[in-house]
């Protein structure tokens, strides 16, 4: 009803752009015809105050929201999960009494889902999208669930808009498509009247939404929480998990191939590794700064749009997680877990963030929808593993219910469990106070500053990926005005970035720039929002695709895979037939994969092993000749045999070989090879 390029508008104080009732719109009502006078803010007790329980509008469309879709989750439906353990390395009791995070040494159960965002469950790993990164503790004072991303922003400010947000985001209403992307009318104009989007869309845009691996991408609690320590004092903090090895993305062709070849890529990847043994680990790091900071900031630390720059508040690392198990059954824990907000122990605490309370409210009604009961939390993988006591019972499918004729309370029959003032949870008593009213902070207004940072702390490889994401996914929106409207918008964040965005979509005069609601202030680059500026050099963890023929050297075949394995790195063998291979001297060696069924873009490097007969016949095979081709044009680091380079080689690429492209000639060049390996890309080829 309120959607029209033609709608009168005004523009709202945080910027974003508001359509009216009147000359031929309806106005928007609830479900039983209420008028409602804001839809952009959730009522509270002052800008930056708490939400209030009494808004009845915000709860009828969160409510209709959660409950939109049965069995399925509404988001994050595409998920995969594992159980491991996390390890605390600091005592952290100046600042929190939660145990979890006081003992130095303690092993506390975790069990982490990852997951898409937009995409339903059958949606492939590769989708250019937002990753979910949600950890339950399991606790000794109860079950602590940081529900967060692998960003450490988010698209909009109050959680009344993320209906909105997923709305614009899913698949079209009329046409169900397209599924799981973004490259469509209704996301795209969605943002493009959302200012305060803006910063995440060059987030989205960038390498961090098509990861390489679920093992190596960072996660983020995203919003300000509070540490409150035993003497009731308060410190804000934000979560991170750094993934010991290293941050690394695909290519959007890599991405786009990989969905075709292998729609289950990132499972396939986590379970191989875990089952390998080679548990994936990230380091806790907290964010830990105090009123004085929060209010001296650019920026305000409850604008779940905006982020700290870790040079401003170093991330402290305190603790490490290990994901060293796999569910026995997927269905048990990774669909039936259910993650919520408000699941928090003594010594963690909310912030008044709009969209972290929001979502406070939102994730019980979730899950008594998609799970079917409320004792979703009688499902193991729910259940806390410390001891419990309440005096809730029945309910549908009721696993267990409390023993005695008492289920109220206070009862004088000396039964049931009672509130315990020392060691129960206590909310820390911060102080708000102000008109009760649907307004958002003026602090929030700055929606294009920290999308600048973001920008300029790029490489110049991750920068034209951003404008190469930007010019895709515009050049699928039908309409006009919301191109010329994002590139408006991008003019506030790089007027380079904007450039090349309106050449690539091909305008013939560049669109007026978006008038923002605070100026753009700059800011220094942040080196830690680059991928590429932070990821260390190791091949470990990557796995190498090696290519064989009959008639190989064995003993040049064992040479790279010891070295590779030596470098952590795992290695698959590609060969003509599924049956394998035999070396000069007779040796069969096993195939993992066939080569039309393994694609170089299932690899972070590759070798091509082949004798001169089976060299001859690799050059005159389709499969053959992609597999180097596109591990060139993947800028991979390539490894051959000299019959290999001799003949693969010019019926495949076109350029001459370049300092990434390795003949294993004896000696020490396996070893050379997979050092070289760590740098992940041959970024210079590029060029």
């Amino acid at each position: 009803m309120t959607t029209n390029s033609k709608t009168p508008t005004t523009t709202g104080e945080g910027g974003e752009t508001h359509q009216h009732a009147g000359d031929g719109f309806e106005t928007m009502t609830t479900q039983v015809g209420t008028p409602i006078s804001d839809d952009q803010n959730a009522l509270k007790i002052s800008p930056r105050g708490a939400h209030l329980m009494e808004d009845q509008i915000f709860r009828e469309k969160l409510f209709h929201f959660d409950h939109e879709r049965i069995p399925e989750r509404v988001v994050h439906a595409r998920g995969y999960g594992a159980h491991g353990t996390f390890e605390l390395h600091e005592d952290l009791s100046d600042l929190t009494s939660a145990k979890v995070l006081t003992e130095v040494g303690e092993k506390t159960e975790v069990f982490v889902r990852f997951s898409t965002v937009a995409g339903n469950k059958g949606s492939p790993d590769l989708a250019r999208d937002v990753r979910g990164f949600a950890t339950k503790f399991y606790t000794k004072e109860g079950n602590w669930d940081l529900v967060g991303n692998n960003i450490p922003v988010f698209f909009i400010q109050d959680a009344m808009k993320f209906p909105d947000l997923i709305h614009a985001a899913k698949q079209e209403p009329d046409r169900a498509f397209p599924q799981a992307q973004t490259a469509h009318d209704n996301f795209w104009d969605f943002i493009s009247l959302m200012p305060e989007s803006i910063n995440m869309a060059l987030w989205i845009m960038s390498d961090r939404t098509i990861p390489r691996s679920l093992r190596f991408m960072e996660g983020f609690g995203v919003h300000t929480f509070r540490l409150v320590n035993a003497a009731g004092k308060s410190t804000f903090v934000k979560f991170h998990w750094k993934p010991r090895q290293g941050m690394q993305s695909v290519l959007w062709d890599e991405a786009v191939k990989i969905n075709g070849a292998d729609p289950d890529f990132h499972r396939r990847d986590l379970w191989d590794a875990i089952k390998a043994g080679d548990y994936p680990q990230w380091d806790l790091g907290l964010q830990i700064f105090d009123d004085d900071f929060a209010e001296s900031f650019e920026f305000d630390v409850l604008d779940a749009t905006k982020l700290i720059p870790e040079e401003q508040v170093p991330v402290r690392k305190v603790g490490t997680l290990t994901l060293d198990r796999m569910p026995d059954n997927f269905f048990m824990d990774t669909e039936q877990v259910a993650f919520q907000t408000g699941n928090i122990v003594p010594g963690i605490d909310h912030s008044n963030d709009p969209l972290l309370q929001g979502r406070n409210f939102s994730y019980l009604d979730t899950q008594l929808k998609r799970l079917g009961s409320p004792n979703f939390n009688h499902i193991p993988v729910n259940a806390p593993k410390c001891p419990f006591a309440h005096l809730q019972q029945d309910g549908h499918m009721a696993m267990h219910n409390p023993r005695g004729r008492v289920n109220y309370e206070p009862n004088s029959h000396g039964e049931g469990p009672r509130e315990d003032h020392a060691r129960g949870f206590r909310s820390y008593p911060a102080e708000d106070a102000g008109p009760k009213g649907r307004v958002r902070s003026e602090t929030f207004a700055d929606h294009y500053s920290q999308a600048r940072q973001f920008y300029l702390s790029q490489t110049e490889v991750e920068q034209a990926h951003i404008v190469d994401a930007f010019t895709f996914e515009l050049s699928k929106v039908e309409r006009l005005a919301i191109r010329q409207r994002m590139v408006g918008h991008l003019r506030l964040v790089d007027e380079g970035l904007a450039e090349a965005v309106a050449e690539g979509l091909g305008f013939e005069e560049m669109p007026q720039a978006a008038e923002p609601a605070r100026p753009v202030i700059e800011t220094e680059p942040s080196a830690a929002l680059s991928i590429l500026k932070t990821t260390p050099e190791s091949f470990a963890g990557r796995k190498l695709g090696v290519l064989l023929t009959d008639g190989i050297d064995a003993a040049a075949f064992e040479a790279l895979k010891t070295a590779a394995e030596g470098a952590g790195a795992m290695v698959e063998i590609v060969a003509q037939k599924v049956g394998g291979v035999r070396t000069a001297d007779g040796q069969k060696i096993e195939a993992d994969q066939k080569l039309d069924g393994a694609p170089s873009v299932l690899y972070d490097a590759v070798a091509i092993l082949a004798s001169e007969e089976g060299a001859k016949a690799l050059a005159g095979m389709h499969g053959a000749r992609t597999f180097l081709a596109d591990a060139h044009a993947h800028m991979k680091f390539i490894a051959l045999s000299d019959a290999a380079k001799a003949h693969v080689w010019p019926a495949a690429v076109a350029d001459a070989p370049d300092a990434g492209v390795m003949v294993l000639d004896g000696g020490d060049a396996a070893e050379r090879f997979v050092a070289a390996c760590g740098k992940l890309r041959v970024w210079d080829r590029a060029a």
